[in-house]
């Protein structure tokens, strides 16, 4: 299954996925996480996300709390709360987690494909043709939003460590976070990009990667955030073995200061790998060091 047959599915659920009946949301509330907020807001050129947040109990560090950032909020905002939550004791629960979703209660949007990619090529790729009627390649304004209307209003809003910043994507998020990290290597103390879409645009990334390379090996770049690659071993959308090899030649880069860590997760698939990769991700961006 190629990531636009999984693209499919997804828009397939979104548009047959039946609501509950007015009846059945009376009998059953819905249920509201503890030491969470959530609300929808702006980005300056008008588009309108749902962002979710979970902090911790008590007064926060003088330095202020890290966060987190997770794309796809709709669907592993909960996952990475809960997880924080239930490790407030330890250093990776003292953080903020903040979700970037959509307003609405399905986990995925189509808006993500235009927020986390690079214009499809003109014309298309094959593989990507079913793809071409959707908007994409705003991810320079998305990454503006991320990185300042709401990073702004996270802070307005919680006392937070603003040198301690961290972003988390997975698939055209985790593509996302790669282009994050070669474009503003400074806006991200730490990047997780799990079963990253390497194969987008018929591998378009790798060019990203070597201007990034260049500019790095040249002293042109300084301080870069710090890079985790997560891969599933029966992934079949993002081949692992692609994203291995990648995370091997950015390892190569860490005499020019940029630190890479690789976890493969043998038993895991291209949807599950987000779950099994919270609590290493928390770790990542969040402990002590």
């Amino acid at each position: 299954m190629k990531s636009w047959v999984l693209f499919s599915v997804l828009l397939a659920a979104i548009v047959h996925t039946p609501a509950a009946t007015a009846a059945e949301a009376q009998a059953t509330p819905p249920y509201a996480m503890p030491s969470t907020h959530m609300w929808d807001m702006p980005s300056d050129g008008g588009e309108l996300y749902r962002i979710f947040v979970s902090y911790p109990a008590g007064e926060p560090p003088a330095d202020g709390y890290p966060v987190l950032y997770v794309l796809d909020g709709n669907a592993s905002f909960a996952s990475f709360a809960e997880t924080r939550r239930i490790q407030e004791r330890y250093d990776i629960g003292k953080a903020i987690v903040v979700g970037v979703g959509y307003p609405t209660d399905l986990a995925y949007d189509t808006r993500r494909l235009n927020d986390y990619t690079p214009p499809l090529l003109n014309p298309p790729p094959p593989q990507w043709r079913k793809l071409a009627h959707y908007k994409s390649g705003g991810r320079d304004v998305f990454l503006d939003f991320l990185t300042g209307t709401l990073r702004a209003e996270i802070g307005r809003r919680y006392q937070i460590d603003l040198n301690r910043q961290s972003l988390f994507g997975h698939s055209l998020g985790g593509l996302l976070a790669l282009h994050a990290l070669y474009t503003r290597p400074q806006a991200f103390q730490s990047i997780v990009a799990a079963s990253p879409s390497l194969d987008w645009n018929e591998q378009g990334v790798l060019r990203e990667e070597r201007e990034f390379t260049a500019r790095l090996t040249s002293g042109k770049v300084g301080k870069t955030s710090r890079l985790l690659v997560v891969v599933g071993g029966r992934d079949v959308d993002d081949d692992p073995y692609p994203a291995e090899a990648f995370a091997h030649r950015l390892d190569l880069l860490s005499i020019y200061g940029l630190r890479t860590r690789f976890r493969r997760y043998e038993e895991e698939g291209h949807m599950s790998v987000p779950a099994r990769a919270v609590t290493d991700t928390l770790r990542f961006v969040f402990e002590a060091r």
